[in-house]
């Protein structure tokens, strides 16, 4: 389930909530950007995962709204990256229509080193063809804050 940094629950579908923050900002003359990322840990043989959507106000400021998920089985370094990945890349997919509705920009923000001497630096080029064949805006790190930053608070 969705909540805000505060704690509190998002009862509406995503979707419909995006929307409904992005005409509220707007009527409060803020222009927007947003930012997806997702990160992930193990935790005692599982891994969580947490996805923000970050709220980027022009000169002023941002929000975000955060997910968390956990799946049971581990997996390998590689396919763990591309899985945060996958996750943003489909919270980016539902929320394009609204984003293009009303000229919100996007990024997608990939936990991945862009430095070859990282492990996560295995999963950079397979990710960067799957963000930007979807014609999403890449980021990776140190640029990637969104999933290295936000959504890395988010994992125990």
């Amino acid at each position: 389930m969705w909540r805000k940094l505060s704690g509190e629950r998002i009862e509406n579908d995503i979707v419909s909530e995006v929307e409904k923050i992005i005409i509220s900002e707007k009527n409060n003359g803020h222009r927007l950007k947003i930012c997806i990322g997702t990160d992930s840990q193990e935790v005692h043989g599982k891994f969580e995962f947490a996805t923000v959507i970050v709220f980027l106000r022009k000169r002023s400021g941002g929000f975000m709204l955060i997910n968390n998920h956990t799946i049971p089985s581990p997996i390998g370094l590689k396919e763990r990256m591309l899985l945060e990945v996958g996750k943003s890349i489909d919270i980016a997919y539902k929320l394009c229509d609204v984003l293009d509705k009303h000229n919100v920009g996007l990024e997608v923000h990939a936990d991945i080193n862009t430095d070859p001497k990282f492990k996560s630096n295995t999963a950079l080029s397979d990710a960067m063809g799957y963000i930007l064949s979807m014609g999403y805006v890449f980021k990776a790190k140190p640029d990637a804050f969104a999933s290295s930053s936000c959504a890395d608070r988010f994992v125990n």
